[in-house]
């Protein structure tokens, strides 16, 4: 396996991290519009985002092929509801868990 998509799926994880910080953002009440989007976590959700691109482009540029990417990012859809299960304490449901299965089965057929 390739470093640099192992450098992808890092992203990925970041990039759901991001999503989670984003989400303790708009879980809150702020008492003004600049304090809304003004916060360390936007911040933090921003700058994890950012990172997540250019590590995208890092691994495009040296080793791995556009084909590949959407099975890589596809981890997101794994990422994003054990992160929100974890620290936003949202249920996993049978209905989520079977959604991603579908989603990882389509992702399977469409690479072969």
């Amino acid at each position: 396996m390739s470093i640099f998509i192992l450098i992808v799926v890092f992203s990925v994880l970041i990039a759901s991290i991001s999503q989670i910080f984003l989400k303790k953002s708009s879980m809150i009440s702020h008492t003004s519009f600049l304090k809304e989007y003004l916060n360390y976590r936007v911040f933090i959700g921003y700058t994890l985002l950012v990172i997540s691109v250019f590590l995208n482009l890092i691994a495009l540029k040296y080793g791995v092929r556009v084909k590949d990417m959407p099975i890589v990012e596809s981890l997101s859809y794994f990422f994003v509801p054990l992160l929100s299960y974890l620290f936003l304490q949202e249920k996993l449901t049978k209905k989520k868990m079977l959604a991603t299965g579908i989603i990882f089965t389509g992702i399977f057929v469409f690479y072969l």
